[in-house]
């Protein structure tokens, strides 16, 4: 049985975009080889930290939906605290309302995005 997920990391900002790529590249190929399958993937780019993490007050966050077994959840989780360059991450299982926020969020966006197309 397989669940969905969103799960949420930040890099740290001393990367260079190549790193920061390859980093996610890593991640999703990890979903991958875990018999997961991604649905969505979305890079927030650099943002301002609530507080300093690490000495540093900004990060890359990248949030990734995924489906995968519960089981993989620990594997991906014991990967990001093994990552020097993770400083933080989140990763909740969604229900329904979850999925349907997630859904609209999305198709909001779309839209954004083609009226300034």
């Amino acid at each position: 049985m397989t669940n969905r997920y969103e799960t949420v990391f930040i890099l740290t900002p001393v990367l260079s975009e190549d790193q920061t790529k390859e980093t996610v590249k890593k991640f999703k190929d990890l979903i991958k080889t875990g018999h997961g399958k991604v649905h969505h993937e979305e890079s927030w780019g650099m943002r301002k930290l609530a507080y300093p993490i690490q000495k540093k007050s900004t990060g890359f966050y990248h949030l990734i939906e995924f489906e995968a077994d519960p089981a993989f959840v620990a594997k991906l989780e014991t990967e990001y605290r093994r990552d020097e360059r993770v400083i933080r991450f989140l990763t909740t299982k969604m229900d329904k309302h979850h999925l349907g926020f997630a859904e609209k969020r999305r198709n909001k966006q779309k839209n954004v995005e083609s009226t300034n197309a």
